[in-house]
């Protein structure tokens, strides 16, 4: 029975991200903090499409009222 050495760790030579090495006199930079975003909201409707809708709205209205009173 072996007993490995918790100090004895393989050292990966395929990648070379893990064998970079690592200036100590370098400082960390820190990572920038997340700048909170305002929530993005569609944009509201133009008082043209307002009134578009509402004339429709009428138009509808009335073509229902003259049909019942035609049809009725």
């Amino acid at each position: 029975m072996t007993n490995p050495d918790p100090e004895a760790t393989p050292t990966p030579t395929s990648t070379p991200e893990v064998n970079a090495e690592v200036n100590p006199n370098q400082a960390a930079t820190p990572a920038p903090a997340p700048t909170p975003e305002e929530p993005r909201y569609e944009p509201g409707p133009t008082p043209g499409k307002v009134l578009a809708w509402v004339v429709l709205f009428l138009v509808a209205a009335v073509v229902v009222v003259a049909g019942g009173v035609y049809f009725g």
